[in-house]
């Protein structure tokens, strides 16, 4: 079964797909961001538009795009849709 993954998980190595992460403000969104790019917890600042990174992980590459959550940005949540390969939504359990 681990080498049935293998191959499809080499099928995809030279695609680049766009993932948008969404959700409200404070969800953890640029936590996670940085926890997927750099292995390791990042202390952060609510983010003010957004944050984008290029991520690799066992030959698969991503640009993920961070978008932050006040109000007055999911205003502008449509405008990044176009292109977008996967949508990651961060939900909050503690709000």
């Amino acid at each position: 079964m681990g080498h049935l993954l293998a191959k499809i998980i080499n099928s995809f190595a030279d695609m680049k797909s766009k993932i948008l992460m969404l959700g409200l403000d404070n969800a953890g969104k640029t936590t996670i961001l940085y926890q997927m790019k750099f292995n390791e917890v990042a202390a952060s600042v609510p983010t003010v538009g957004f944050n984008v990174e290029e991520i690799n992980y066992r030959g698969l590459n991503f640009t993920v795009w961070d978008i932050g959550g006040q109000t007055r940005l999911r205003d502008l949540w449509h405008h990044y849709y176009d292109g977008s390969d996967a949508i990651i939504y961060v939900l909050d359990a503690s709000d």
